[in-house]
Protein backbone atom coordinates (compact mmCIF):
# COMPACT_ATOMS: atom_id res chain seq x y z
CA UNK A 1 0.00 0.00 0.00
CA UNK A 2 1.95 2.88 -1.14
CA UNK A 3 0.86 7.06 0.08
CA UNK A 4 -3.01 6.07 1.10
CA UNK A 5 -4.77 8.83 1.87
CA UNK A 6 -8.49 8.86 3.29
CA UNK A 7 -10.60 11.99 4.18
CA UNK A 8 -13.71 11.77 5.59
CA UNK A 9 -15.79 14.91 6.15
CA UNK A 10 -13.46 17.83 8.20
CA UNK A 11 -11.25 14.59 9.11
CA UNK A 12 -8.55 13.16 7.19
CA UNK A 13 -7.99 9.86 8.59
CA UNK A 14 -5.43 8.47 6.63
CA UNK A 15 -2.00 10.34 5.48
CA UNK A 16 0.45 8.99 3.01
CA UNK A 17 0.84 5.71 4.57
CA UNK A 18 2.71 2.89 3.45
CA UNK A 19 2.44 -0.90 4.51
CA UNK A 20 4.49 -3.66 2.46
CA UNK A 21 3.48 -7.31 3.77
CA UNK A 22 5.54 -10.21 2.38
CA UNK A 23 4.55 -13.48 1.38
CA UNK A 24 3.96 -15.99 3.86
CA UNK A 25 4.33 -13.38 6.70
CA UNK A 26 2.85 -12.13 10.04
CA UNK A 27 2.75 -8.54 9.89
CA UNK A 28 1.24 -6.59 13.20
CA UNK A 29 -0.52 -3.50 13.07
CA UNK A 30 -0.29 -1.52 15.97
CA UNK A 31 -1.60 2.42 17.17
CA UNK A 32 -3.90 4.00 19.63
CA UNK A 33 -7.25 3.88 19.41
CA UNK A 34 -8.32 6.25 16.29
CA UNK A 35 -4.63 5.90 14.92
CA UNK A 36 -6.28 4.60 11.64
CA UNK A 37 -5.42 1.21 11.39
CA UNK A 38 -9.17 -0.17 10.87
CA UNK A 39 -9.67 2.35 8.28
CA UNK A 40 -6.55 1.46 6.49
CA UNK A 41 -7.33 -2.36 6.62
CA UNK A 42 -11.32 -1.16 5.28
CA UNK A 43 -9.22 0.61 2.65
CA UNK A 44 -7.33 -3.07 1.44
CA UNK A 45 -10.21 -4.91 1.54
CA UNK A 46 -12.84 -2.72 -0.51
CA UNK A 47 -15.29 -1.88 2.21
CA UNK A 48 -14.09 1.53 1.35
CA UNK A 49 -14.01 1.42 -2.50
CA UNK A 50 -11.09 2.20 -5.16
CA UNK A 51 -11.94 6.33 -5.81
CA UNK A 52 -12.86 6.66 -2.32
CA UNK A 53 -9.18 7.55 -1.54
CA UNK A 54 -5.90 8.48 -2.88
CA UNK A 55 -2.50 6.17 -3.24
CA UNK A 56 -2.19 2.55 -4.68
CA UNK A 57 -2.74 -0.96 -3.77
CA UNK A 58 -0.53 -3.90 -5.01
CA UNK A 59 -1.36 -7.51 -4.46
CA UNK A 60 1.11 -9.96 -6.03
CA UNK A 61 2.98 -7.35 -8.06
CA UNK A 62 -0.18 -5.55 -9.61
CA UNK A 63 -2.25 -2.68 -9.02
CA UNK A 64 -5.45 -3.24 -7.22
CA UNK A 65 -8.87 -1.26 -7.64
CA UNK A 66 -11.15 -2.91 -5.42
CA UNK A 67 -14.87 -1.57 -5.79
CA UNK A 68 -16.20 -3.97 -2.94
CA UNK A 69 -15.49 -6.84 -0.72
CA UNK A 70 -16.33 -9.37 -2.82
CA UNK A 71 -13.19 -8.19 -5.27
CA UNK A 72 -10.79 -8.07 -2.81
CA UNK A 73 -12.26 -11.90 -1.90
CA UNK A 74 -11.34 -12.55 -5.28
CA UNK A 75 -8.09 -12.21 -5.27
CA UNK A 76 -7.16 -13.72 -2.02
CA UNK A 77 -7.60 -10.59 0.62
CA UNK A 78 -10.07 -11.79 3.40
CA UNK A 79 -10.55 -9.37 6.50
CA UNK A 80 -12.15 -10.90 9.87
CA UNK A 81 -13.66 -7.63 11.51
CA UNK A 82 -13.68 -7.85 15.33
CA UNK A 83 -17.36 -7.91 15.29
CA UNK A 84 -18.00 -11.66 14.01
CA UNK A 85 -20.26 -11.82 10.85
CA UNK A 86 -21.75 -15.43 11.81
CA UNK A 87 -25.40 -15.60 11.51
CA UNK A 88 -26.48 -17.34 15.20
CA UNK A 89 -29.05 -20.20 13.77
CA UNK A 90 -27.30 -21.26 10.69
CA UNK A 91 -25.16 -23.63 11.13
CA UNK A 92 -21.24 -24.18 11.07
CA UNK A 93 -21.45 -25.24 7.62
CA UNK A 94 -24.04 -22.57 6.08
CA UNK A 95 -22.14 -19.70 7.74
CA UNK A 96 -19.20 -20.93 5.64
CA UNK A 97 -19.93 -20.58 2.69
CA UNK A 98 -22.77 -18.00 3.05
CA UNK A 99 -22.32 -15.98 -0.09
CA UNK A 100 -19.97 -18.22 -1.84
CA UNK A 101 -22.31 -21.60 -1.74
CA UNK A 102 -21.84 -25.35 -2.87
CA UNK A 103 -24.19 -25.33 -5.34
CA UNK A 104 -25.11 -26.71 -8.97
CA UNK A 105 -27.35 -24.40 -11.39
CA UNK A 106 -28.86 -22.84 -8.21
CA UNK A 107 -29.46 -25.71 -6.26
CA UNK A 108 -27.19 -26.00 -2.75
CA UNK A 109 -25.54 -29.35 -2.80
CA UNK A 110 -25.33 -30.02 0.94
CA UNK A 111 -22.88 -33.22 0.16
CA UNK A 112 -20.34 -30.72 -1.13
CA UNK A 113 -21.06 -28.13 1.93
CA UNK A 114 -20.90 -30.99 4.39
CA UNK A 115 -17.82 -32.98 3.22
CA UNK A 116 -16.22 -29.91 2.77
CA UNK A 117 -17.14 -27.72 5.63
CA UNK A 118 -15.68 -30.94 7.94
CA UNK A 119 -12.38 -30.62 6.42
CA UNK A 120 -12.01 -27.05 6.93
CA UNK A 121 -13.26 -27.18 10.20
CA UNK A 122 -10.95 -30.01 11.39
CA UNK A 123 -8.47 -27.57 9.73
CA UNK A 124 -8.77 -24.93 12.43
CA UNK A 125 -8.85 -27.70 15.16
CA UNK A 126 -12.46 -27.95 15.49
CA UNK A 127 -13.92 -31.20 16.47
CA UNK A 128 -17.51 -29.82 16.13
CA UNK A 129 -20.36 -31.12 13.01
CA UNK A 130 -20.82 -29.03 9.95
CA UNK A 131 -24.42 -28.85 11.40
CA UNK A 132 -23.98 -27.92 14.35
CA UNK A 133 -25.36 -24.33 15.40
CA UNK A 134 -23.59 -21.46 15.55
CA UNK A 135 -25.20 -20.40 18.54
CA UNK A 136 -24.36 -23.52 20.40
CA UNK A 137 -20.63 -22.87 20.24
CA UNK A 138 -18.86 -20.14 22.39
CA UNK A 139 -17.18 -17.20 20.94
CA UNK A 140 -13.80 -18.60 20.62
CA UNK A 141 -14.80 -21.43 18.49
CA UNK A 142 -16.85 -19.45 16.32
CA UNK A 143 -13.82 -17.30 15.62
CA UNK A 144 -12.25 -19.99 14.34
CA UNK A 145 -15.71 -20.93 12.04
CA UNK A 146 -14.56 -17.28 10.66
CA UNK A 147 -11.04 -18.19 9.85
CA UNK A 148 -12.36 -21.54 7.89
CA UNK A 149 -14.93 -19.53 6.47
CA UNK A 150 -11.45 -17.35 5.42
CA UNK A 151 -10.15 -20.15 3.79
CA UNK A 152 -13.12 -21.76 1.73
CA UNK A 153 -12.32 -18.50 -0.37
CA UNK A 154 -8.44 -19.73 -0.91
CA UNK A 155 -7.22 -16.62 1.39
CA UNK A 156 -3.62 -15.65 0.54
CA UNK A 157 -3.61 -12.57 3.13
CA UNK A 158 -5.64 -12.60 6.03
CA UNK A 159 -6.56 -9.74 8.07
CA UNK A 160 -7.59 -10.30 11.78
CA UNK A 161 -9.03 -7.21 13.38
CA UNK A 162 -8.78 -7.80 17.36
CA UNK A 163 -9.12 -11.52 17.27
CA UNK A 164 -8.47 -12.13 20.80
CA UNK A 165 -9.94 -9.43 22.39
CA UNK A 166 -13.12 -11.55 23.47
CA UNK A 167 -11.01 -14.65 23.91
CA UNK A 168 -10.15 -16.28 27.29
CA UNK A 169 -6.78 -17.65 27.80
CA UNK A 170 -6.89 -20.59 26.61
CA UNK A 171 -9.02 -19.82 23.22
CA UNK A 172 -6.32 -17.03 22.70
CA UNK A 173 -3.60 -19.31 22.49
CA UNK A 174 -5.18 -21.82 20.11
CA UNK A 175 -6.27 -19.35 17.76
CA UNK A 176 -2.53 -17.51 17.66
CA UNK A 177 -1.41 -21.28 17.04
CA UNK A 178 -3.20 -21.75 14.24
CA UNK A 179 -2.35 -18.08 12.88
CA UNK A 180 1.46 -19.92 13.45
CA UNK A 181 -0.16 -22.96 11.17
CA UNK A 182 -1.61 -20.88 8.62
CA UNK A 183 2.25 -19.11 8.19
CA UNK A 184 3.43 -22.27 8.09
CA UNK A 185 1.46 -22.99 4.87
CA UNK A 186 2.29 -19.65 3.27
CA UNK A 187 -0.63 -17.86 3.87
CA UNK A 188 0.22 -13.96 5.08
CA UNK A 189 -1.77 -12.35 8.16
CA UNK A 190 -1.86 -8.76 9.11
CA UNK A 191 -2.98 -8.54 12.73
CA UNK A 192 -4.61 -5.30 14.43
CA UNK A 193 -3.97 -6.00 18.34
CA UNK A 194 -3.67 -4.09 21.07
CA UNK A 195 -1.73 -7.04 22.90
CA UNK A 196 1.48 -6.54 22.48
CA UNK A 197 2.47 -9.63 24.12
CA UNK A 198 0.70 -11.81 21.70
CA UNK A 199 2.33 -9.75 18.72
CA UNK A 200 5.96 -10.55 20.51
CA UNK A 201 4.25 -14.05 20.25
CA UNK A 202 3.73 -14.34 16.72
CA UNK A 203 4.36 -11.45 14.13
CA UNK A 204 7.53 -11.10 12.56
CA UNK A 205 7.04 -7.55 11.54
CA UNK A 206 5.27 -4.72 13.18
CA UNK A 207 3.95 -1.47 11.52
CA UNK A 208 2.92 1.48 14.18
CA UNK A 209 0.10 3.83 12.95
CA UNK A 210 -0.16 7.57 14.50
CA UNK A 211 -2.81 9.74 14.23
CA UNK A 212 -3.22 8.48 10.55
CA UNK A 213 0.55 8.34 9.67
CA UNK A 214 2.64 5.32 9.23
CA UNK A 215 5.16 6.25 12.26
CA UNK A 216 7.63 3.07 11.50
CA UNK A 217 8.12 -0.54 10.87
CA UNK A 218 10.01 -2.71 13.31
CA UNK A 219 11.13 -6.37 12.88
CA UNK A 220 10.31 -8.31 16.02
CA UNK A 221 12.36 -11.29 15.04
CA UNK A 222 14.98 -11.79 12.02
CA UNK A 223 13.25 -15.07 10.95
CA UNK A 224 10.51 -17.37 11.56
CA UNK A 225 10.32 -19.23 14.58
CA UNK A 226 13.12 -17.28 16.27
CA UNK A 227 12.20 -15.62 19.36
CA UNK A 228 11.46 -12.32 19.45
CA UNK A 229 14.03 -9.08 19.83
CA UNK A 230 11.74 -6.56 19.60
CA UNK A 231 10.42 -5.11 23.45
CA UNK A 232 7.25 -4.42 24.37
CA UNK A 233 8.44 -0.53 25.42
CA UNK A 234 9.73 -0.35 22.08
CA UNK A 235 6.40 -0.70 20.57
CA UNK A 236 5.01 1.65 23.58
CA UNK A 237 7.51 4.24 22.40
CA UNK A 238 6.08 4.51 18.42
CA UNK A 239 2.46 3.82 19.63
CA UNK A 240 2.27 7.08 21.50
CA UNK A 241 4.95 9.21 21.06
CA UNK A 242 6.58 9.14 24.24
CA UNK A 243 8.26 7.05 26.79
CA UNK A 244 5.63 5.48 29.62
CA UNK A 245 8.39 4.79 32.19
CA UNK A 246 5.68 3.53 34.04
CA UNK A 247 2.61 1.38 32.90
CA UNK A 248 0.37 2.32 36.24
CA UNK A 249 0.43 5.76 37.54
CA UNK A 250 1.84 6.45 41.31
CA UNK A 251 -0.61 5.08 43.41
CA UNK A 252 -2.54 8.19 45.78
CA UNK A 253 -3.51 6.87 48.94
CA UNK A 254 -6.84 8.51 50.68
CA UNK A 255 -5.99 10.44 53.76
CA UNK A 256 -9.27 10.96 55.18
CA UNK A 257 -10.20 10.01 59.05
CA UNK A 258 -12.30 7.19 57.89
CA UNK A 259 -9.86 5.88 55.46
CA UNK A 260 -9.86 2.22 57.04
CA UNK A 261 -13.79 1.81 57.23
CA UNK A 262 -15.72 -0.12 54.99
CA UNK A 263 -17.82 1.40 52.35
CA UNK A 264 -18.91 -1.81 50.52
CA UNK A 265 -19.58 -5.18 52.52
CA UNK A 266 -21.51 -8.13 50.23
CA UNK A 267 -22.19 -11.31 52.79
CA UNK A 268 -23.35 -14.37 51.71
CA UNK A 269 -24.32 -13.15 47.94
CA UNK A 270 -25.70 -15.82 46.31
CA UNK A 271 -27.64 -16.27 42.70
CA UNK A 272 -28.93 -18.83 40.61
CA UNK A 273 -28.64 -18.74 36.68
CA UNK A 274 -31.67 -16.93 34.88
CA UNK A 275 -32.51 -19.63 32.74
CA UNK A 276 -31.04 -22.82 34.88
CA UNK A 277 -31.93 -22.82 38.20
CA UNK A 278 -30.60 -25.71 39.30
CA UNK A 279 -27.09 -24.03 38.75
CA UNK A 280 -25.54 -21.47 41.06
CA UNK A 281 -23.41 -18.81 39.21
CA UNK A 282 -22.45 -17.14 42.55
CA UNK A 283 -22.32 -19.22 45.78
CA UNK A 284 -22.42 -17.96 48.87
CA UNK A 285 -19.96 -14.87 48.24
CA UNK A 286 -18.79 -12.59 50.81
CA UNK A 287 -16.56 -9.24 50.14
CA UNK A 288 -15.22 -5.57 51.63
CA UNK A 289 -14.12 -2.99 50.27
CA UNK A 290 -12.70 0.37 52.18
CA UNK A 291 -12.46 3.92 51.48
CA UNK A 292 -10.14 5.15 49.24
CA UNK A 293 -9.30 1.32 48.04
CA UNK A 294 -8.96 -0.42 44.57
CA UNK A 295 -9.44 -4.48 45.11
CA UNK A 296 -9.69 -6.24 42.40
CA UNK A 297 -11.43 -9.14 41.56
CA UNK A 298 -9.77 -12.06 39.65
CA UNK A 299 -10.84 -15.09 37.34
CA UNK A 300 -10.94 -16.79 34.09
CA UNK A 301 -14.09 -16.49 31.91
CA UNK A 302 -17.08 -18.52 33.81
CA UNK A 303 -15.52 -17.73 37.24
CA UNK A 304 -18.90 -15.41 38.03
CA UNK A 305 -17.47 -12.10 38.15
CA UNK A 306 -19.51 -10.20 36.07
CA UNK A 307 -22.69 -12.19 37.19
CA UNK A 308 -21.90 -11.40 40.53
CA UNK A 309 -21.45 -7.55 39.87
CA UNK A 310 -24.60 -7.16 37.82
CA UNK A 311 -26.36 -9.12 40.47
CA UNK A 312 -25.26 -6.85 42.79
CA UNK A 313 -26.29 -3.49 40.64
CA UNK A 314 -30.08 -3.69 40.37
CA UNK A 315 -29.87 -7.72 40.49
CA UNK A 316 -29.30 -6.86 37.06
CA UNK A 317 -28.72 -10.59 36.39
CA UNK A 318 -29.79 -13.96 37.50
CA UNK A 319 -32.40 -14.99 40.43
CA UNK A 320 -31.38 -13.54 43.69
CA UNK A 321 -31.19 -16.31 46.39
CA UNK A 322 -29.74 -14.78 49.55
CA UNK A 323 -27.08 -12.00 50.95
CA UNK A 324 -26.94 -8.71 51.62
CA UNK A 325 -25.41 -5.35 50.56
CA UNK A 326 -23.96 -2.96 53.52
CA UNK A 327 -22.44 0.75 52.38
CA UNK A 328 -20.86 2.15 55.77
CA UNK A 329 -21.62 -0.16 57.75
CA UNK A 330 -25.91 0.43 56.64
CA UNK A 331 -27.47 -2.31 55.01
CA UNK A 332 -29.42 -0.91 51.70
CA UNK A 333 -31.58 -2.21 48.94
CA UNK A 334 -30.38 -3.10 45.61
CA UNK A 335 -33.29 -4.94 44.22
CA UNK A 336 -33.53 -2.09 41.33
CA UNK A 337 -30.95 -0.66 39.45
CA UNK A 338 -32.64 2.65 40.67
CA UNK A 339 -32.09 1.33 43.95
CA UNK A 340 -28.44 0.81 43.76
CA UNK A 341 -28.00 3.89 42.54
CA UNK A 342 -29.87 5.69 45.47
CA UNK A 343 -27.47 3.32 47.79
CA UNK A 344 -24.15 5.06 45.93
CA UNK A 345 -23.54 2.48 43.73
CA UNK A 346 -22.20 2.64 40.06
CA UNK A 347 -21.28 -0.20 37.57
CA UNK A 348 -19.25 0.40 34.91
CA UNK A 349 -20.06 -2.40 32.30
CA UNK A 350 -17.60 -4.59 30.56
CA UNK A 351 -19.29 -4.15 27.01
CA UNK A 352 -19.68 -0.29 27.02
CA UNK A 353 -21.28 -0.32 23.16
CA UNK A 354 -23.58 -3.17 24.05
CA UNK A 355 -24.75 -2.21 27.61
CA UNK A 356 -22.92 1.05 28.39
CA UNK A 357 -23.73 3.92 25.74
CA UNK A 358 -26.09 4.94 23.48
CA UNK A 359 -24.13 5.24 20.38
CA UNK A 360 -26.59 7.20 18.22
CA UNK A 361 -26.94 9.81 20.80
CA UNK A 362 -24.83 13.08 21.45
CA UNK A 363 -22.24 12.84 24.40
CA UNK A 364 -23.63 15.03 26.47
CA UNK A 365 -26.72 12.67 26.76
CA UNK A 366 -24.57 9.86 27.12
CA UNK A 367 -23.05 10.94 30.14
CA UNK A 368 -26.55 12.46 31.70
CA UNK A 369 -27.97 9.17 31.56
CA UNK A 370 -27.85 8.12 34.69
CA UNK A 371 -28.91 11.27 36.86
CA UNK A 372 -31.79 12.49 34.89
CA UNK A 373 -33.49 13.33 37.71
CA UNK A 374 -31.30 15.54 39.51
CA UNK A 375 -31.49 17.65 36.02
CA UNK A 376 -35.19 18.12 35.78
CA UNK A 377 -37.40 20.07 37.18
CA UNK A 378 -40.98 19.13 36.91
CA UNK A 379 -40.50 16.20 34.80
CA UNK A 380 -38.38 18.46 32.23
CA UNK A 381 -34.65 17.70 31.65
CA UNK A 382 -32.55 21.61 31.72
CA UNK A 383 -31.20 21.08 28.97
CA UNK A 384 -28.49 24.05 29.79
CA UNK A 385 -27.26 22.09 33.14
CA UNK A 386 -27.33 19.08 31.28
CA UNK A 387 -24.37 20.52 28.54
CA UNK A 388 -22.91 22.01 31.81
CA UNK A 389 -22.48 18.48 33.43
CA UNK A 390 -20.85 17.30 30.62
CA UNK A 391 -18.60 20.06 29.49
CA UNK A 392 -17.28 19.41 33.28
CA UNK A 393 -16.45 15.81 32.93
CA UNK A 394 -15.31 16.09 29.30
CA UNK A 395 -12.67 18.70 30.81
CA UNK A 396 -11.83 16.32 33.81
CA UNK A 397 -11.02 13.26 31.96
CA UNK A 398 -9.87 15.30 29.11
CA UNK A 399 -12.32 13.27 26.70
CA UNK A 400 -10.91 14.28 23.15
CA UNK A 401 -14.54 15.33 21.36
CA UNK A 402 -14.77 18.28 19.26
CA UNK A 403 -18.04 19.35 21.10
CA UNK A 404 -20.27 17.51 23.77
CA UNK A 405 -22.90 17.56 20.91
CA UNK A 406 -20.85 15.10 19.11
CA UNK A 407 -22.15 11.51 18.48
CA UNK A 408 -20.61 9.07 20.87
CA UNK A 409 -20.49 6.23 17.89
CA UNK A 410 -17.95 8.43 16.59
CA UNK A 411 -15.11 8.24 18.98
CA UNK A 412 -12.74 5.96 19.97
CA UNK A 413 -13.13 3.61 22.64
CA UNK A 414 -10.96 5.46 25.09
CA UNK A 415 -13.09 8.25 24.84
CA UNK A 416 -16.35 6.34 24.57
CA UNK A 417 -15.13 4.70 27.83
CA UNK A 418 -14.28 7.77 29.93
CA UNK A 419 -17.83 8.78 28.52
CA UNK A 420 -19.36 6.15 30.58
CA UNK A 421 -17.24 6.62 33.54
CA UNK A 422 -18.35 10.16 33.24
CA UNK A 423 -22.24 9.15 33.20
CA UNK A 424 -21.33 7.13 36.71
CA UNK A 425 -19.56 10.16 37.96
CA UNK A 426 -22.33 12.61 37.60
CA UNK A 427 -24.68 10.33 40.41
CA UNK A 428 -21.61 11.03 42.74
CA UNK A 429 -21.09 7.30 43.84
CA UNK A 430 -19.18 6.13 46.73
CA UNK A 431 -18.38 2.89 45.26
CA UNK A 432 -17.89 2.18 41.70
CA UNK A 433 -17.52 -1.56 39.99
CA UNK A 434 -15.56 -1.34 36.76
CA UNK A 435 -15.95 -4.37 34.95
CA UNK A 436 -13.11 -4.73 32.10
CA UNK A 437 -12.63 -1.02 32.34
CA UNK A 438 -10.09 -0.89 29.12
CA UNK A 439 -10.72 -3.91 27.46
CA UNK A 440 -10.27 -2.91 23.39
CA UNK A 441 -8.65 0.32 24.50
CA UNK A 442 -5.27 1.19 23.54
CA UNK A 443 -2.10 1.62 25.66
CA UNK A 444 -2.38 5.33 26.00
CA UNK A 445 -5.60 5.56 26.79
CA UNK A 446 -5.17 2.81 29.41
CA UNK A 447 -2.86 4.61 31.30
CA UNK A 448 -5.56 7.85 31.41
CA UNK A 449 -8.19 5.43 32.13
CA UNK A 450 -5.90 4.14 35.15
CA UNK A 451 -5.33 8.03 36.36
CA UNK A 452 -8.72 8.03 36.59
CA UNK A 453 -9.28 5.68 38.58
CA UNK A 454 -6.24 6.38 40.68
CA UNK A 455 -8.32 9.98 41.60
CA UNK A 456 -11.43 8.53 42.07
CA UNK A 457 -9.74 5.98 45.13
CA UNK A 458 -7.67 9.02 46.27
CA UNK A 459 -11.08 11.25 46.62
CA UNK A 460 -12.32 8.84 49.30
CA UNK A 461 -14.08 6.47 46.55
CA UNK A 462 -13.96 2.53 46.75
CA UNK A 463 -13.35 1.06 43.68
CA UNK A 464 -14.24 -3.06 42.58
CA UNK A 465 -11.95 -3.51 39.42
CA UNK A 466 -12.90 -6.66 37.15
CA UNK A 467 -9.80 -7.61 34.95
CA UNK A 468 -8.73 -10.23 32.93
CA UNK A 469 -5.42 -8.75 32.68
CA UNK A 470 -3.69 -9.65 35.65
CA UNK A 471 -1.07 -7.21 35.24
CA UNK A 472 -3.40 -4.92 35.47
CA UNK A 473 -5.07 -6.50 38.77
CA UNK A 474 -1.21 -6.55 39.86
CA UNK A 475 -0.49 -2.90 39.11
CA UNK A 476 -3.40 -1.05 40.55
CA UNK A 477 -5.12 -2.85 43.42
CA UNK A 478 -4.52 -2.79 46.93
CA UNK A 479 -5.64 -6.45 47.35
CA UNK A 480 -6.94 -8.78 45.50
CA UNK A 481 -10.14 -11.49 45.31
CA UNK A 482 -9.77 -14.41 43.34
CA UNK A 483 -12.92 -16.66 42.33
CA UNK A 484 -13.69 -19.44 40.43
CA UNK A 485 -16.85 -21.63 39.67
CA UNK A 486 -19.33 -18.68 41.16
CA UNK A 487 -16.96 -19.14 44.41
CA UNK A 488 -14.37 -16.67 46.06
CA UNK A 489 -10.97 -18.76 46.55
CA UNK A 490 -8.50 -16.59 48.04
CA UNK A 491 -7.76 -12.96 49.34
CA UNK A 492 -4.47 -12.01 48.73
CA UNK A 493 -2.50 -8.93 49.95
CA UNK A 494 -0.80 -6.90 47.38
CA UNK A 495 2.67 -7.60 48.41
CA UNK A 496 2.01 -11.04 48.07
CA UNK A 497 0.16 -11.31 44.80
CA UNK A 498 2.04 -11.71 41.55
CA UNK A 499 0.68 -13.61 38.07
CA UNK A 500 1.28 -17.12 39.38
CA UNK A 501 -0.13 -16.71 42.75
CA UNK A 502 -3.10 -15.34 41.38
CA UNK A 503 -3.27 -17.77 38.66
CA UNK A 504 -3.49 -20.35 40.99
CA UNK A 505 -6.09 -19.75 43.37
CA UNK A 506 -7.99 -18.75 39.88
CA UNK A 507 -8.06 -22.81 38.92
CA UNK A 508 -9.38 -24.12 41.52
CA UNK A 509 -12.79 -24.95 42.95
CA UNK A 510 -14.05 -22.39 45.48
CA UNK A 511 -13.64 -22.74 49.32
CA UNK A 512 -17.28 -24.53 50.63
CA UNK A 513 -19.11 -21.72 52.62
CA UNK A 514 -17.88 -19.04 51.12
CA UNK A 515 -14.96 -17.83 52.79
CA UNK A 516 -11.67 -17.39 50.55
CA UNK A 517 -8.31 -18.17 52.05
CA UNK A 518 -6.50 -15.26 53.59
CA UNK A 519 -2.95 -15.65 52.57
CA UNK A 520 0.49 -14.83 54.10
CA UNK A 521 3.42 -14.42 52.18
CA UNK A 522 5.27 -16.89 53.82
CA UNK A 523 2.84 -19.69 53.79
CA UNK A 524 2.50 -18.80 50.08
CA UNK A 525 6.19 -19.55 48.70
CA UNK A 526 6.36 -22.49 51.18
CA UNK A 527 2.73 -24.86 50.52
CA UNK A 528 2.48 -26.02 47.33
CA UNK A 529 -1.06 -25.82 45.88
CA UNK A 530 -2.90 -29.07 45.77
CA UNK A 531 -4.02 -28.11 41.60
CA UNK A 532 -0.92 -26.19 41.02
CA UNK A 533 0.33 -28.26 37.93
CA UNK A 534 -3.24 -27.84 36.18
CA UNK A 535 -3.01 -23.83 35.67
CA UNK A 536 -2.30 -24.78 32.23
CA UNK A 537 -4.89 -21.68 31.41
CA UNK A 538 -2.46 -19.51 32.27
CA UNK A 539 -1.21 -19.32 29.10
CA UNK A 540 0.94 -16.46 28.25
CA UNK A 541 1.38 -14.14 31.32
CA UNK A 542 3.07 -11.20 29.20
CA UNK A 543 0.13 -9.93 28.31
CA UNK A 544 -0.47 -6.43 27.16
CA UNK A 545 0.08 -4.71 30.39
Amino acid sequence: MRGITKTFPGVTALREVELTVRPGEIHALCGENGAGKSTLMKVLSGVHPHGSYEGEILFDGEPCAFRDLRASERRGIVIIHQELALIPHLSLAENIFLGNERARRGVVNWHDTQTEAAALLARVGLREKPQTRVSDIGVGKQQLVEIAKALSKKVKLLILDEPTAALNDADSSHLLDLVLELRESGVACIVISHKLGEIRRIADTVTVLRDGATVETLTVREHPGAPPQLPEERIIRAMVGRDLAHRFPPRTRYEGPDAASPALEVSGWTVRHPVDPDRLVVDDVSLTVRRGEIVGLAGLMGAGRTELAMSVFGRSYGRYVAGTVRTHGREVSTRTVPEAIEAGLAYVTEDRKEYGLNLIDSVHRNISLASLRSLARRGVVDGREERRLADGHVKAMNIRVPHVLTEVGRLSGGNQQKVVLGKWLSTDPEVLVLDEPTRGIDVGAKYEIYTVIDALAAQGRAVLLISSELPEILGLCDRVYTMAAGRLTAEVARADADQEVLMRHMTVEGRPGGEPETLAHDRLSTRPHPTAGGAEAAADSTDES
